[in-house]
């Protein structure tokens, strides 16, 4: 098993086990199936990004608690950033790299998301109360935030409500990089 897929099985059957949760409960919780959970927890299969979204939008984590290692604290320690890593073979346009993990302190992290030529990613609800702030880096990205497509040029800016499904795409022939700064205001995270 990969790594990352180490990971995501370990956070989640930790997850799991200190709310008490049974993989039905889970799964009521996340609208991810009992068998997917099962398969995920054991090692045997990772999720796509949309479905990892599901899994800690039901648990009310963040989204790179189950990629990356907890934020240090900000004052004594530094953060080196990791090279973009494909998620799931499914997400074979789409690739994400966190730049700072979930600081619970700031109530934020932040990614740097590379969209191959062709990629539309579609999103679900995050969280209520969960902000993403965009920013394309190189190229230019189209947004989807209800049933309208936002185009936002490199160095220009968009923040939206992802409480609410969403979707990204490149339909450029060339490799678009944006930051996406998600922001959390609830508490619980």
């Amino acid at each position: 098993m990969n790594p990352l897929a180490t990971r995501i099985s370990t956070t989640f059957k930790e997850l799991r086990k200190a709310r008490g949760w049974s993989l039905d409960i889970a799964s009521q919780k996340t609208g991810v199936s009992k068998a997917m959970l099962g398969q995920i927890e054991r090692g045997e299969s990772s999720p796509t990004i949309a479905t990892l979204w599901k899994i800690a939008s039901g648990f009310d984590v963040s989204f790179s608690s189950f990629v990356d290692e907890e934020a240090p604290v900000p004052s004594t320690h530094t953060h080196r950033t990791p090279a973009l890593q494909q998620i799931h073979a499914d997400d074979d346009t789409i690739n994400v790299m966190s730049l700072f993990p979930y600081d619970k302190t700031l109530g934020f992290e932040m990614f740097m998301i590379e969209l191959l030529p062709g990629c539309t990613h579609l999103s679900p609800a995050h969280q209520e109360g969960v902000v993403e702030h965009i920013v394309p880096v190189q190229g230019t990205l189209e947004i989807l935030i209800g049933d309208t497509w936002h185009k936002v040029a490199c160095h220009e800016g968009l923040r939206f409500s992802a409480s609410q499904p969403h979707g990204y795409r490149n339909l450029s022939q060339g490799t678009v990089l944006f930051h996406d700064i998600i922001h959390y205001t609830l508490p619980s995270i």
